[in-house]
């Protein structure tokens, strides 16, 4: 029989976010609220889920909840059985700030919760907590979590919403911009004042026009200027300070989580 094991994740550096993994749980929980606004997933096994407004809900792997804070709920295994899920919890008012800037809607407190059974959205919530559990560096946990939160359509019908549109001449300049920051000094908050834009627009215009967001594009830059300095015979040392990296060892797990190789196996050594 698998062992149940649960994770979790938080940083205080980030209080406005925290995520817990529970893995083949029978934990079983009675009728709660939480002061935050919260989205649980079922990944295995089967769950029962009320607090959506329409009776008790099955909910199966790949279902999401959404529940806005101060709404009463409670999601418990079948019987007997168990279930695998994941639970994340943001900041009511710093959620309703971020979307409040970007000029998006929100779900208000008490409000009954949202299932949504979209395998995008739930994909993309796995994918946030891979990086949330991850080493990356907390502005891209931050950009991440506001990435997946602007995203979300928080209506009856839960999903993603279409990507802003971001000029030519806009986008040179922020990639410029983006270019010349130092890694650990990048401020979401400065780039958006700077276009006009919410951190959540910036994000998702600047991604939807190239692929990344702002933090993820420096990175990879940094990779690809670190691979013709590493080829110039540069030292590991050398490379991650010219790069701005923290140190050597956040340059090295950067480096190969992009190449696929340690930088010392790229150069030859």
């Amino acid at each position: 029989m698998p062992r149940s094991h649960a994770a979790l994740w938080r940083d205080p550096a980030l209080p406005h976010v925290e995520s817990r993994r529970a893995c083949h749980s029978r934990a079983c929980y009675k009728a709660h609220s939480h002061p935050t606004f919260s989205i649980g997933a079922v990944d295995a096994g089967v769950s029962h889920f009320t607090g959506a407004g329409n009776g008790q809900e099955c909910l199966t792997p790949g279902t999401l909840v959404l529940v806005p804070a101060r709404r009463v709920h409670a999601c418990n295994p079948e019987p007997g059985q168990a279930w695998s899920y994941q639970m994340l919890h943001v900041d009511a008012n710093w959620l309703a700030q971020l979307r409040q800037e970007s000029g998006l809607g929100g779900a208000q407190a008490g409000e009954p919760a949202r299932i949504c059974r979209e395998p995008l959205v739930y994909a993309q919530l796995c994918e946030l907590n891979n990086v949330l559990f991850s080493s990356a560096s907390n502005s891209e946990k931050d950009a991440a979590l506001m990435a997946f939160l602007g995203d979300l359509d928080f209506s009856a019908q839960p999903s993603l919403a279409a990507a802003p549109a971001l000029p030519a001449t806009a986008l040179s300049g922020l990639i410029a911009r983006v270019e010349g920051q130092d890694p650990a000094q990048l401020s979401l908050e400065v780039l958006a004042r700077e276009a006009g834009l919410g951190r959540y627009q910036l994000i998702r215009a600047f991604r939807a026009a190239t692929g990344f967001t702002p933090h993820a594009y420096l990175l990879n830059a940094r990779v690809n200027r670190g691979r013709q300095l590493l080829g110039e015979g540069r030292t590991l040392a050398e490379v991650a300070y010219q790069l701005g990296f923290a140190d050597q060892s956040h340059f090295q797990r950067v480096f190969k989580a992009h190449v696929g190789v340690t930088p010392g196996h790229y150069r030859g050594d």
